[in-house]
């Protein structure tokens, strides 16, 4: 998927809302259980339920990884179902990877070859080539994390080397990449005093933001430092939409929180461009 499709997918639907599939057998309704692929009829049904309200879904792999064979069968099978039938939905493989060269294209190859996602997340610190081995992938998007939700962000990425902020560099050094234009970046909704630092370093690429709802995370205060003339910005409900419900009526609650997020979006678009 093109940035310009994502972005036309945006004003389509009024919504800039990405769907987290972070997919726990502990977690979701214990009806499901009794079906051949639980992780599977889980994700369908939510998918089902929300894709007019959302612009895209982020599988969070680790949930999948922790099953072993069958939980990378249940991904697969997934994202088969989105790209078959909301083949305008844009995927995130949120997959967190990062290593020495030919490492990386394989990690590449793997989500965006085997498995067809438009995009993955990777941590940057191993430098220049442990990043443009994903950037080679045309209409591909290679999502940095930049500066994150969580409290242990502030271990490492906060930190001052030579009078800036380690995050910072980070920002500055991926934009001398090879095709950098396919870059994006994670940002955390709990960091939204720092978007106005962010935008001044990479003005118009788009920004992945988990951490809105559950974590705390202000979407007002998201789109007031972070809003871009195309948008620029994707923001990642997971908890806060998927599991509304452990009832049967699972996939109608998660649409109500789904389409309560997609109006707060479009009132903000509404009043913003």
């Amino acid at each position: 998927m093109t940035t310009q499709e994502l972005v036309a997918q945006i004003h389509k639907k009024k919504s800039f809302l990405v769907v987290g599939l972070d997919t726990d057998l502990e977690k979701i309704p214990q009806h499901l259980l009794n079906e051949e692929d639980p992780i599977f009829a889980f994700n369908k049904a939510i998918i089902d339920a929300t894709h007019d309200l959302c612009v895209g879904y982020k599988p969070n792999i680790a949930f999948y990884e922790a099953y072993g064979i069958a939980g990378w069968k249940s991904l697969e099978k997934t994202i088969n179902y989105l790209n078959k039938n909301y083949p305008a939905q844009f995927t995130i493989a949120d997959a967190k990877r990062g290593d020495i060269g030919n490492t990386s294209t394989r990690y590449a190859k793997a989500f965006f070859e085997s498995l067809n996602f438009d995009s993955v997340t990777i941590a940057p610190y191993m430098g220049r080539d442990s990043v443009e081995p994903f950037l080679a992938f045309e209409d591909k998007h290679t999502i940095i994390l930049a500066l994150t939700s969580n409290q242990g962000a502030f271990d490492f990425q906060t930190q001052q080397i030579e009078g800036t902020e380690l995050y910072k560099k980070v920002l500055e050094t991926s934009k001398t990449y090879k095709n950098s234009d396919r870059l994006m970046y994670v940002v955390g909704a709990t960091k939204a005093e720092y978007l106005t630092d962010i935008r001044a370093i990479i003005p118009e690429a788009f920004l992945l933001v988990p951490g809105v709802g559950a974590q705390g995370g202000s979407l007002e205060d998201v789109c007031k430092y972070g809003m871009t003339k195309d948008v620029g910005l994707l923001i990642n409900s997971s908890r806060g939409i998927i599991y509304k419900s452990q009832g049967e009526d699972f996939a109608e609650a998660a649409r109500i929180a789904a389409k309560e997020m997609q109006q707060a979006m479009q009132t903000i678009l509404e009043d913003t461009l």
